[in-house]
Protein backbone atom coordinates (compact mmCIF):
# COMPACT_ATOMS: atom_id res chain seq x y z
CA UNK A 1 0.00 0.00 0.00
CA UNK A 2 1.30 3.46 -0.87
CA UNK A 3 2.35 5.88 1.86
CA UNK A 4 0.56 8.58 -0.14
CA UNK A 5 -2.44 7.82 2.08
CA UNK A 6 -0.79 9.76 4.92
CA UNK A 7 -0.77 13.15 3.17
CA UNK A 8 -2.97 15.59 5.06
CA UNK A 9 -3.47 13.21 7.99
CA UNK A 10 -2.45 14.05 11.57
CA UNK A 11 0.10 12.25 13.72
CA UNK A 12 0.74 12.71 17.44
CA UNK A 13 4.23 11.70 18.56
CA UNK A 14 5.53 11.67 22.13
CA UNK A 15 9.25 11.70 22.81
CA UNK A 16 9.58 13.70 19.59
CA UNK A 17 12.58 15.85 20.48
CA UNK A 18 15.15 13.09 19.93
CA UNK A 19 15.80 9.60 18.71
CA UNK A 20 13.07 7.48 17.18
CA UNK A 21 10.42 10.12 17.87
CA UNK A 22 12.40 12.69 15.91
CA UNK A 23 12.84 10.24 13.05
CA UNK A 24 9.12 9.50 12.96
CA UNK A 25 8.37 13.23 12.87
CA UNK A 26 10.88 13.91 10.09
CA UNK A 27 9.49 11.14 7.92
CA UNK A 28 5.87 12.08 8.67
CA UNK A 29 6.66 15.66 7.64
CA UNK A 30 8.02 14.38 4.32
CA UNK A 31 4.74 12.55 3.82
CA UNK A 32 2.86 15.82 4.26
CA UNK A 33 1.25 14.99 7.60
CA UNK A 34 0.12 17.49 10.22
CA UNK A 35 2.13 16.97 13.39
CA UNK A 36 1.48 17.27 17.10
CA UNK A 37 4.85 16.82 18.76
CA UNK A 38 5.28 16.23 22.48
CA UNK A 39 8.35 15.99 24.69
CA UNK A 40 9.37 16.93 28.20
CA UNK A 41 12.24 18.99 26.77
CA UNK A 42 10.29 22.00 25.48
CA UNK A 43 13.24 24.01 24.18
CA UNK A 44 14.73 21.11 22.22
CA UNK A 45 11.28 20.21 20.90
CA UNK A 46 10.58 23.72 19.62
CA UNK A 47 14.01 23.96 18.04
CA UNK A 48 13.44 20.70 16.17
CA UNK A 49 9.88 21.57 15.13
CA UNK A 50 11.13 24.77 13.51
CA UNK A 51 13.04 22.65 10.98
CA UNK A 52 9.92 20.84 9.70
CA UNK A 53 8.15 22.09 6.59
CA UNK A 54 4.63 21.02 7.58
CA UNK A 55 1.84 22.16 9.89
CA UNK A 56 3.19 21.47 13.36
CA UNK A 57 2.30 22.29 16.94
CA UNK A 58 4.44 21.45 19.94
CA UNK A 59 3.16 20.60 23.41
CA UNK A 60 5.58 20.29 26.31
CA UNK A 61 4.41 17.07 27.95
CA UNK A 62 5.49 14.87 30.83
CA UNK A 63 3.94 11.56 29.77
CA UNK A 64 3.97 10.31 33.37
CA UNK A 65 1.36 12.98 34.19
CA UNK A 66 -2.11 11.95 32.95
CA UNK A 67 -3.39 15.53 33.08
CA UNK A 68 -0.52 16.62 30.84
CA UNK A 69 -1.29 13.89 28.29
CA UNK A 70 -5.00 14.78 28.40
CA UNK A 71 -3.95 18.35 27.64
CA UNK A 72 -1.94 17.00 24.69
CA UNK A 73 -5.09 15.30 23.41
CA UNK A 74 -7.15 18.46 23.84
CA UNK A 75 -4.54 20.52 21.98
CA UNK A 76 -4.61 17.95 19.19
CA UNK A 77 -8.39 18.14 18.78
CA UNK A 78 -8.35 21.95 19.01
CA UNK A 79 -5.74 22.23 16.25
CA UNK A 80 -6.50 19.37 13.85
CA UNK A 81 -9.48 17.39 15.11
CA UNK A 82 -9.23 13.65 15.69
CA UNK A 83 -5.73 12.38 14.81
CA UNK A 84 -5.05 9.49 12.46
CA UNK A 85 -1.95 8.17 14.21
CA UNK A 86 -0.94 8.35 17.87
CA UNK A 87 2.61 7.25 18.62
CA UNK A 88 3.09 6.53 22.33
CA UNK A 89 6.83 6.59 21.88
CA UNK A 90 8.52 8.40 24.79
CA UNK A 91 11.00 6.19 26.63
CA UNK A 92 14.17 6.15 28.70
CA UNK A 93 16.71 3.52 29.73
CA UNK A 94 18.84 3.12 32.84
CA UNK A 95 21.42 0.42 33.45
CA UNK A 96 22.92 -1.43 36.37
CA UNK A 97 22.58 -4.60 38.39
CA UNK A 98 18.94 -5.03 39.34
CA UNK A 99 19.57 -4.78 43.08
CA UNK A 100 21.85 -1.76 42.77
CA UNK A 101 19.60 0.51 40.70
CA UNK A 102 18.31 3.34 42.84
CA UNK A 103 14.56 2.90 43.44
CA UNK A 104 13.82 6.39 42.14
CA UNK A 105 15.64 5.62 38.88
CA UNK A 106 13.87 2.28 38.54
CA UNK A 107 10.47 3.83 39.22
CA UNK A 108 11.11 6.67 36.77
CA UNK A 109 11.99 4.22 34.02
CA UNK A 110 8.75 2.31 34.63
CA UNK A 111 6.71 5.52 34.88
CA UNK A 112 7.90 6.87 31.52
CA UNK A 113 7.98 3.61 29.58
CA UNK A 114 4.79 1.99 30.91
CA UNK A 115 2.62 4.72 32.44
CA UNK A 116 3.51 7.02 29.55
CA UNK A 117 1.99 4.52 27.12
CA UNK A 118 -0.97 3.87 29.42
CA UNK A 119 -1.64 7.59 29.78
CA UNK A 120 -1.58 7.93 25.99
CA UNK A 121 -4.21 5.20 25.78
CA UNK A 122 -6.31 6.80 28.51
CA UNK A 123 -6.17 10.24 26.94
CA UNK A 124 -6.69 9.37 23.28
CA UNK A 125 -8.64 6.12 22.95
CA UNK A 126 -11.93 7.33 24.52
CA UNK A 127 -11.89 10.42 22.28
CA UNK A 128 -11.10 8.35 19.19
CA UNK A 129 -13.88 5.90 20.00
CA UNK A 130 -16.32 8.77 20.42
CA UNK A 131 -15.18 10.30 17.14
CA UNK A 132 -15.69 6.95 15.40
CA UNK A 133 -12.78 7.71 13.12
CA UNK A 134 -10.47 5.16 11.55
CA UNK A 135 -7.20 5.71 13.40
CA UNK A 136 -4.25 3.83 14.85
CA UNK A 137 -2.46 3.70 18.20
CA UNK A 138 1.22 2.77 17.87
CA UNK A 139 3.01 1.84 21.10
CA UNK A 140 6.80 1.70 21.10
CA UNK A 141 8.20 -1.35 22.85
CA UNK A 142 11.56 -2.83 21.77
CA UNK A 143 13.13 -6.12 20.84
CA UNK A 144 13.95 -5.86 24.55
CA UNK A 145 10.25 -6.45 25.13
CA UNK A 146 10.72 -9.99 23.84
CA UNK A 147 14.36 -10.69 24.70
CA UNK A 148 15.43 -10.05 28.31
CA UNK A 149 18.80 -8.47 28.95
CA UNK A 150 21.03 -8.27 32.00
CA UNK A 151 21.96 -4.89 33.45
CA UNK A 152 18.81 -3.16 32.19
CA UNK A 153 16.06 -4.70 34.32
CA UNK A 154 13.72 -1.68 34.41
CA UNK A 155 13.90 -1.27 30.64
CA UNK A 156 13.34 -4.98 30.04
CA UNK A 157 10.43 -5.12 32.50
CA UNK A 158 8.85 -1.96 31.10
CA UNK A 159 9.06 -3.07 27.47
CA UNK A 160 7.66 -6.51 28.30
CA UNK A 161 4.78 -4.64 29.94
CA UNK A 162 4.24 -2.53 26.82
CA UNK A 163 4.06 -5.69 24.69
CA UNK A 164 1.35 -7.14 26.94
CA UNK A 165 -0.52 -3.85 27.31
CA UNK A 166 -0.59 -3.29 23.56
CA UNK A 167 -1.82 -6.77 22.71
CA UNK A 168 -4.54 -6.40 25.36
CA UNK A 169 -5.61 -3.13 23.75
CA UNK A 170 -5.75 -4.86 20.38
CA UNK A 171 -8.13 -7.49 21.79
CA UNK A 172 -10.30 -4.80 23.38
CA UNK A 173 -10.65 -2.90 20.11
CA UNK A 174 -11.66 -6.18 18.46
CA UNK A 175 -14.33 -6.80 21.12
CA UNK A 176 -15.78 -3.36 20.37
CA UNK A 177 -15.41 -3.73 16.60
CA UNK A 178 -13.81 -0.31 16.89
CA UNK A 179 -12.35 1.66 13.99
CA UNK A 180 -9.28 2.25 16.18
CA UNK A 181 -6.46 -0.05 15.09
CA UNK A 182 -3.39 -0.94 17.15
CA UNK A 183 0.26 -1.59 16.34
CA UNK A 184 3.20 -2.73 18.46
CA UNK A 185 6.51 -1.17 17.40
CA UNK A 186 9.64 -3.11 18.34
CA UNK A 187 12.86 -1.35 17.30
CA UNK A 188 16.16 -3.11 16.99
CA UNK A 189 19.40 -1.09 17.07
CA UNK A 190 18.75 2.51 16.08
CA UNK A 191 21.33 5.28 16.29
CA UNK A 192 19.88 7.27 19.17
CA UNK A 193 21.02 8.55 22.56
CA UNK A 194 18.98 5.94 24.47
CA UNK A 195 22.10 4.61 26.19
CA UNK A 196 23.04 8.06 27.45
CA UNK A 197 21.87 7.85 31.06
CA UNK A 198 18.97 10.29 31.58
CA UNK A 199 20.05 10.84 35.19
CA UNK A 200 23.53 11.98 34.23
CA UNK A 201 25.33 9.48 36.47
CA UNK A 202 28.09 7.11 35.40
CA UNK A 203 28.18 3.30 35.48
CA UNK A 204 28.78 2.03 39.01
CA UNK A 205 31.21 -0.76 38.16
CA UNK A 206 33.30 -2.33 35.42
CA UNK A 207 30.60 -4.80 34.33
CA UNK A 208 28.06 -2.03 33.83
CA UNK A 209 30.59 0.14 32.00
CA UNK A 210 31.52 -2.72 29.67
CA UNK A 211 27.86 -3.44 28.99
CA UNK A 212 27.11 0.18 28.12
CA UNK A 213 30.23 0.40 25.94
CA UNK A 214 29.25 -2.82 24.11
CA UNK A 215 25.70 -1.60 23.50
CA UNK A 216 26.88 1.79 22.26
CA UNK A 217 29.34 0.13 19.88
CA UNK A 218 26.72 -2.34 18.62
CA UNK A 219 24.22 0.45 18.05
CA UNK A 220 26.69 2.56 16.10
CA UNK A 221 28.00 -0.37 14.04
CA UNK A 222 24.68 -2.09 13.29
CA UNK A 223 22.03 0.54 13.93
CA UNK A 224 20.07 2.49 11.35
CA UNK A 225 19.30 6.19 11.45
CA UNK A 226 16.00 7.17 13.10
CA UNK A 227 14.60 8.48 9.81
CA UNK A 228 15.54 5.32 7.88
CA UNK A 229 13.91 3.33 10.67
CA UNK A 230 10.79 5.50 10.41
CA UNK A 231 10.43 4.66 6.73
CA UNK A 232 9.99 0.99 7.65
CA UNK A 233 7.52 1.91 10.38
CA UNK A 234 5.27 3.84 8.02
CA UNK A 235 5.43 1.08 5.43
CA UNK A 236 4.18 -1.37 8.03
CA UNK A 237 1.39 0.99 9.08
CA UNK A 238 0.41 1.50 5.44
CA UNK A 239 0.17 -2.30 5.12
CA UNK A 240 -2.05 -2.45 8.22
CA UNK A 241 0.44 -4.45 10.29
CA UNK A 242 -0.01 -5.02 14.02
CA UNK A 243 3.57 -6.23 14.52
CA UNK A 244 5.92 -3.48 13.39
CA UNK A 245 9.36 -5.10 13.17
CA UNK A 246 11.24 -2.81 10.76
CA UNK A 247 14.45 -4.76 11.46
CA UNK A 248 13.33 -8.41 11.31
CA UNK A 249 16.89 -9.62 10.86
CA UNK A 250 17.59 -8.73 14.51
CA UNK A 251 14.49 -10.05 16.20
CA UNK A 252 13.35 -13.12 14.26
CA UNK A 253 16.34 -15.46 14.80
CA UNK A 254 16.59 -14.46 18.47
CA UNK A 255 12.85 -14.90 18.98
CA UNK A 256 12.96 -18.41 17.54
CA UNK A 257 15.90 -19.29 19.77
CA UNK A 258 14.14 -17.89 22.85
CA UNK A 259 10.94 -19.77 22.06
CA UNK A 260 12.90 -23.00 21.66
CA UNK A 261 14.57 -22.37 25.03
CA UNK A 262 11.18 -21.94 26.68
CA UNK A 263 9.62 -24.98 25.02
CA UNK A 264 12.61 -27.14 25.99
CA UNK A 265 12.52 -25.70 29.54
CA UNK A 266 16.21 -24.87 29.18
CA UNK A 267 17.94 -22.64 31.70
CA UNK A 268 18.38 -19.15 30.20
CA UNK A 269 22.03 -18.39 29.52
CA UNK A 270 23.72 -15.47 27.82
CA UNK A 271 27.30 -15.00 26.67
CA UNK A 272 27.35 -11.22 26.81
CA UNK A 273 31.00 -10.31 27.23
Amino acid sequence: MSTEQFRGQTAVITGAASGIGMGLAQYAAKLGMNLVLADINAAQLDQFAATLATKTITVATDVTDLAAVQNLAQRTWDSFGAPDLVFNNAGILVTGFTWEIDPARFDKNMAVNVNGVLNGIRAFVPRLLEAGKASRIVNTASIGGFLPSPLMAPYTASKFAVVGLTETLQYEMQILSAPVKVSLLAPGPVKTSIFVNPFGDKPRNAAEQQFVDNMLRMTQENGVSPEAFAEGVFKGIADGDYWLFPQPEYIEPALRARLDTILRRDQPTLNLF
